[in-house]
């Protein structure tokens, strides 16, 4: 591992108030040593790279111009926040991010005043700021003050409607709120949409050299003999634009685009706005994501997302894998089956690597559609597919289906169309943490009519949930599937879908059930071998359906066996409460059934790794063992012996 990179500078910076007395060069230099160390620490721990050194020179022009924590800078999505967390006194913790007892990859509250608004997914930075600017004028106190409100927006977070929703009511009620475009002409992949095309000709169309007073926009700051030739040039520059800004029509005044990493440029127009701003106005920057990396901006996703890595080569240090990912099978069975049904497409959120549709894409781009960070749309735009006819399947994390739930419910649930979810990262994720834990899908789609909710167990079911899912007209349908690798098992060429709402037993046992619903099938089958030794043999029964349920073979289970324990990876009011409503009506409880439901706590836990994080859950194979020793009894007994 190379040796950290000298600082001399940044050395001295341990809080924002420290930079207030370097000039201008020095916080050239400064910024210089942020992206340095940046580099290095996120070599160390992997995470979000590209972002965090697009916004090196705007991090230091940022803090060096205005007053945090008093005046508040919230960051959109936050993946980019590690040079804002190396300024603001956590470098010293800096090598701990996104693990356990870490520092959060996100900004977030709890962790430093510095962090006003915390954030992991997109477009929410302008409501906040809004709402931190109406809680200022209205005198809101809370510690430190409220000054200025500034939303650094970017990376894609633009292409949500909540954005603009945020800009329309802030145009209207006119409070002074300043908002950053951090234009980078990336999300997490390439730039898809209208708002991209339109973005990228106010670039073209800004003379960045003779016009650069007018492209700044900062018309009623020039001397007043210079105003009127500004005037006509800015005429010019919106000519390019079509008849100017739709952020103008929205009520902010506009200035850009601007050279993000000219500091020279960033400083004038930040303390400029500083002292004239006294309405919304919005600076739109053109940065370069991964910039001053040479690996990471080669890279199709510009260093968005990396483990750990030689500073030198960039080479990423990947665990080699055993298995198949889940998203791999997930995507190649799709393909497999899209090949022989031309109905079959696709949509995501802006996440086509993540959810594996770019090979998809790659195979059928003319039925692959990336509709950028608006899952709300996604939802929608797959309603109308299934209504025309297609079979979509709109694959979105669980952590981001939650954007568009009403949608799922009105758009989907109630028409009953048969659009299909493939909810990939599914239970806990690790590094990311809470903001993007899948824990919340399985209830929030079970309470819902006519839904059909499924969960793999393993790869092979994974392959035959897609099959289920293709086959299947009678409604929506979801099948959710975890992070990572699957287990090894032989994956069916051919996977023949399932019978809805039938489970199956895999090991008949007596006394305990143990009935699974999802990806910790591997964790009972180790509890089990466990509990054999203590004389112990648990049946263990797979749900794969949470709804609708397989009663036949629930019933069954609770009738003969003294005790019936469901595990998943999700929140209470899933599977494990639909289980019981269901045994509650059947009367089983008073028939003298000990029941049992292991889900994840009623808490948000916070990042480490996946095992750790399930231990601190609960849910791993000692927990397992654990839980069925107590329900027979047998803890109890040994601590009276």
């Amino acid at each position: 591992m190379s040796e950290r990179p000298a600082t001399p500078l940044l050395d001295r910076v341990h809080v924002p108030a420290d930079m207030k007395g370097l000039n201008d060069s020095e916080l050239k230099q400064l910024a210089q040593e942020l992206r340095v160390e940046t580099i290095s620490a996120v070599s160390v721990t992997g995470g979000h790279l590209g972002a965090g050194l697009g916004v090196v020179e705007l991090t230091v022009a940022l803090h060096a111009v205005f007053d945090a924590p008093r005046d508040k800078i919230i960051w959109d999505v936050s993946h980019q926040c590690y040079p804002h967390k190396i300024l603001t006194g956590r470098r010293d913790r800096i090598r701990t991010l996104r693990q356990k007892d870490g520092l959060s990859g996100f900004t977030k509250r709890t962790e430093s005043p510095y962090d006003p608004f915390g954030a992991a997914h997109s477009s929410t930075s302008i409501s906040a700021a809004l709402g931190f600017a109406v809680a200022r004028d209205l005198g809101g106190r809370i510690e430190h003050g409220i000054g200025d409100c500034v939303a650094v927006i970017g990376d894609g977070a633009m292409s949500a409607g909540m954005a603009y929703e945020a800009m329309n009511n802030a145009g209207h009620l006119g409070k002074r709120l300043i908002v950053i475009l951090n234009d980078n002409e990336m999300s997490i992949a390439p730039p898809v949409g209208a708002m991209s095309s339109y973005l990228s000709r106010l670039y073209a169309g800004a003379p960045f050299q003779e016009l650069k007073a007018a492209a700044k926009g900062a018309i009623s700051f020039l001397p007043q003999p210079f105003q009127e030739g500004a005037k006509r040039a800015k005429e010019m520059v919106k000519g390019f634009a079509f008849g100017g800004t739709l952020f103008e029509e929205l009520g902010f005044s506009y200035l850009g685009p601007i050279d993000g990493h000219d500091m020279d440029q960033l400083l004038a127009v930040l303390r400029t706005v500083k002292v004239r701003a006294d309405g919304p106005i919005l600076i739109h920057a053109i940065t370069q994501k991964g910039k001053g990396f040479k690996p990471a901006e080669d890279a199709r996703d510009r260093g968005h997302g990396v483990s750990k890595f030689d500073v030198v080569t960039g080479e990423q240090k990947k665990a080699k894998s055993n298995a198949p990912s889940y998203t791999s099978v997930f995507a190649n069975t799709l393909i497999d089956l899209a090949a022989e049904d031309a109905k079959i497409c696709a949509v995501t959120a802006a996440m086509p690597d993540g959810t594996g549709l770019n090979k998809f894409m790659d195979r059928f781009g003319s039925r692959c559609f990336d509709v950028g960070i608006a899952e709300q749309h996604a939802v929608t735009f797959s309603a109308g597919l299934a209504a025309g006819g297609m079979k979509p399947f709109c694959a979105i994390y669980s952590t981001f289906l939650q954007r568009g739930y009403d949608q799922v419910v009105h758009d989907v649930a109630l028409q009953r169309l048969p659009v299909r979810f493939p909810i990939d990262r599914a239970g806990l994720v690790g590094a990311d943490g809470a903001t993007h834990a899948g824990a919340f899908d399985t209830a929030y789609l079970s309470c819902l009519p006519g839904f059909v909710v499924m969960a793999a167990a393993d790869e092979a079911e994974l392959a035959r949930m897609v099959a289920t899912a293709s086959n299947y007209e009678d409604g929506p349908i979801a099948f959710r599937f975890p992070r990572g690798e699957g287990i090894g098992v032989e994956i069916p060429e051919k996977p023949e879908p399932l019978e809805i709402g039938k489970g199956r037993i895999i090991r008949e046992g007596s006394r305990v059930a143990l009935l699974n619903f999802g990806a910790r099938l591997k964790e009972i089958n180790e509890a089990c071998e466990a509990l054999l030794q203590k004389g112990i043999t648990p049946t263990i029964a797979d749900a794969r359906f949470a709804k609708p349920l397989d009663k036949e073979l629930i019933v069954g289970l609770a009738e003969n066996h003294e005790a019936l324990i469901t595990i998943e990876e999700g929140s209470v009011g899933g599977f494990g409460s639909h289980v019981a409503h269901l045994l509650a009506e059947e009367g089983v409880f008073d028939r003298g059934l000990m029941f049992r439901s292991m889900v994840l706590p009623d808490d948000f836990i916070d990042q480490a790794g996946p095992r750790e994080m399930y231990e601190k859950a609960g849910l791993n194979s000692e927990d397992i063992e654990r839980k069925v020793l107590d329900v027979l009894g047998v803890i109890a007994l040994e601590k009276r012996a």
